[in-house]
C-alpha cells in the first residue's frame, strides 16, 4: 500500500529539480554566449551593408542611420565606375573574372590534389608511409612567411613573375596538409570490404577512388571545397607580391587598390564598403548553400546492412 511519504518522494524530486535548475542555467550561458558572438559578428557586416547604401553627406551623421533614406544602390556600379577611370581597362567584368579564374582553378587542384593524396595515405600500404604522413603535417608548424622569398626567387628564375601561375599551380602539388588530414581520417572510416567488393566486380584502384570512395566522402569533400574557395578568394598576399599589372588584380587586390587611389583626400566610404560587400556576398551564399554537407560529415563511414 502506497502510503503518503512515497507519494511526496515520487512527486517532489530534490536531484531531478537541481538537475532541471543546471540545465536550464547552463543552456541560458550558452545561448547568451552566442548572442553576443552573433552581435560581435553581424553588427560590424550590417553596418558595411549599411554604408555601402548611403549617399556621401550621410556617412558622418550622428546619430547613425541603420537604414538609408535614399537607399543609393547606385553606389554599387559608381564605385567600379571610378576605379575604371583610375586603371584603364580594370572594369568590373575584368576584375570578377581574374577573380574567379584564380579562385576556381586553385580550389578544384587543391581539393582533387588532397582527395589524392590522403586516399593515398589511407588505402595503400607502403614503407615509410607513416614518417612521410608525419612529415607532411610537421609542414604545417612552418610559417608561410618563411617560404615568400624563396618562392618568390624561383618564380622569377622560371619567368612566371606577373602571371597567376604562381596562385594556381602549386594548389596541384596537395599544398593544403589540414586538407589531406581529414580527408584521410574520413577515408579510413569507411570499411576495406568494399574495396574488395569493388576489386572482385573488376574495379581498378582510379576507379574505386572516383566511383566509390569520393561520393561517400563528398560531405568532407565539399567543406573541402568550401574552405579552399574561401582561402583562394580572400587570398591577398599571393597577388600582391606576384602580379604588377592592374588589369591581372583580383577582386581583393583592387578593392586595396581602390582605396589607396580614392581615399588620399576625402575617404570615400561608401564606395569602399560597396566593394567590401560585393567581396563578402559569394563567401556568404556559397557557405549557406553547403552548411547542411558539414552536418552530413558526421554521418560519413556509416554502413547501412
Amino acid at each position: 500500500m502506497t502510503t503518503r511519504a512515497s507519494v511526496q518522494k515520487l512527486t517532489y524530486d530534490p536531484l531531478a529539480r537541481r538537475r532541471r535548475i543546471e540545465s536550464i542555467v547552463s543552456r541560458t550561458v550558452i545561448y547568451g554566449l552566442l548572442l553576443i558572438g552573433a552581435v560581435v559578428i553581424l553588427v560590424p557586416f550590417l553596418w558595411m551593408v549599411s554604408t555601402s547604401l548611403k549617399i556621401e553627406k550621410q556617412l558622418f551623421e550622428w546619430p547613425p542611420r541603420w537604414i538609408p533614406d535614399p537607399i543609393a544602390f547606385e553606389n554599387y556600379w559608381n564605385a567600379w565606375e571610378q576605379l575604371g577611370s583610375i586603371a584603364p581597362g580594370l572594369t568590373f567584368w575584368r576584375i570578377i573574372g581574374n577573380t574567379l579564374f584564380i579562385t576556381v582553378l586553385a580550389m578544384f587542384a587543391e581539393m582533387f590534389s588532397a582527395a589524392v593524396v590522403a586516399y593515398g595515405f589511407a588505402r595503400f600500404r607502403f614503407k615509410g608511409r607513416d614518417v612521410i604522413f608525419f612529415i607532411m603535417l610537421s609542414t604545417m608548424m612552418i610559417p608561410g612567411v618563411l617560404t615568400r622569398v624563396p618562392a618568390f626567387l624561383i618564380w622569377r628564375e622560371v619567368g612566371l613573375l606577373n602571371t597567376y601561375d604562381p596562385l594556381t599551380l602549386p594548389a596541384w602539388t596537395a599544398w593544403g596538409p589540414a586538407y589531406i588530414f581529414l580527408l584521410r581520417q574520413f577515408f579510413l572510416t569507411i570499411p576495406r570490404e568494399m574495396d574488395e567488393a569493388a576489386l572482385i566486380d573488376g574495379a581498378n584502384p582510379v576507379q574505386i577512388f572516383f566511383y566509390v570512395m569520393l561520393p561517400l566522402v563528398k560531405p568532407a569533400f565539399l567543406a573541402i571545397g568550401v574552405l579552399a574557395f574561401q582561402g583562394n578568394w580572400n587570398n591577398f598576399e599571393g597577388p600582391l607580391i606576384y602580379l604588377n599589372t592592374t588589369q591581372l588584380f583580383p577582386l581583393i587586390l583592387s578593392i586595396q587598390f581602390f582605396q589607396q587611389s580614392l581615399s588620399k583626400e576625402a575617404p570615400k566610404w561608401h564606395y569602399m564598403m560597396a566593394m567590401a560587400t560585393m567581396m563578402a556576398a559569394p563567401i556568404l551564399v556559397l557557405f549557406f548553400m553547403a552548411q547542411r554537407y558539414f552536418i552530413e560529415g558526421l554521418n560519413v563511414g556509416a554502413v547501412k546492412g
